[in-house]
């Protein structure tokens, strides 16, 4: 019996998925799954992290796998741009990450691109840690005034709403409105985005111009007397077309997702087989990863979302707050 048991704790004992070291390898030895096209390369966010690997060094190392048909040679797994920026920068060798398993589909990288408050709260670390705004600028690519406008993202605003928006995609902008409203304002309105799934700067500022003067920092604000009449008629106009096409959704929404279930499904008993992963790999490597993409869904879309009498209450709460 107490073999058994030890046998039972030895299967629970995870696997290892990749080496313990990184490994350096000469950029000539990696193989790209996907081409960095020319419009990617002119792209900001390519020069960004092209600026960042001059001025700091690669902080995260590339996962790469071991090309099964081509000894000496690896697959990026992960690390695409990075590789580009290296080459660009006539480096020959990095270190990377190897991953151990046979099946490429084991290699399950969840990327989750830091928020805007996550960036707020580096940049502020980084400058804690002696590093001048010009140089963290010139490191991610940015200019001085946007790295020092990133120092106070976070002025004005309440600790509740900054732990609400901590992981969403709320851009920067989103927080210049949400600090024209007082705190017990600023929670409603983060707990609107929230459950919307909506962190636009046009949706605060929707909610900015339905917010009762003695919520507002600054009541006298140009948001709050110049929207006038005529802007809330457009809002509640613009509202009410918002629900009609909801509601067009709602009545193809059971069949749509039921395809999408069944899909899904389907692509995971695929995405379980090594050998059909591997010759996607080779052959059609875009279409893995639209369908990996798929697959890995946390949850269908709308799963989660306000029902139909749930959108009209927010709808309500957004034009009158108080409701």
């Amino acid at each position: 019996m107490n073999d058994d048991t030890t046998k039972d704790d030895a299967d629970d004992v995870p696997k290892q998925t990749f080496s313990s070291k990184c490994v350096r390898l000469e950029l000539s030895q990696l193989i790209a799954l996907k081409p960095v096209k020319p419009e990617i390369r002119r792209a900001m966010k390519f020069r960004q992290i092209l600026t960042s690997v001059r001025e700091v060094g690669l902080v995260e190392p590339p996962v790469v796998k071991q090309a099964p048909h081509k000894k000496g040679s690896y697959f990026i797994l992960d690390g695409h741009l990075r590789i580009e920026a290296l080459r660009e920068l006539d480096v020959q060798h990095v270190d990377c990450l190897v991953a151990l398993e046979d099946d490429t589909y084991s290699y399950n990288k969840h990327v989750n691109r830091a928020s805007a408050i996550q960036n707020h709260r580096m940049i502020a670390q980084a400058a804690n840690n002696g590093a001048s705004p010009e140089r963290l600028a010139q490191a991610l690519g940015m200019s001085t005034a946007s790295v020092r406008k990133k120092f106070t993202l976070l002025k004005g605003i309440c600790d509740e709403v900054a732990e609400l928006l901590a992981d969403t995609n709320c851009p920067q902008k989103t927080f210049d409105v949400l600090r024209r409203m007082k705190p017990v304002r600023q929670i409603e309105a983060a707990e609107l985005m929230v459950g919307n799934r909506d962190f636009t700067t046009v949706f605060a500022k929707a909610m900015l111009l339905t917010t009762p003067p003695e919520q507002l920092v600054d009541p006298e604000g140009r948001y709050n007397k110049a929207a006038g009449v005529g802007q809330m008629a457009g809002l509640e106009r613009e509202l009410v077309m918002l629900q009609s096409r909801a509601k067009i959704l709602e009545d193809t929404y059971s069949d749509d997702l039921m395809v999408l279930t069944v899909t899904k499904g389907y692509l995971s008993t695929l995405l379980g087989d090594a050998k059909i992963v591997r010759w996607l790999t080779k052959q059609h490597p875009e279409y893995l990863k639209e369908f990996e993409r798929i697959v890995d869904m946390d949850s269908l879309p709308g799963i989660a979302r306000t029902s139909g009498n749930g959108a009209r209450l927010a709808s309500s709460k957004l034009i009158h707050p108080s409701a």
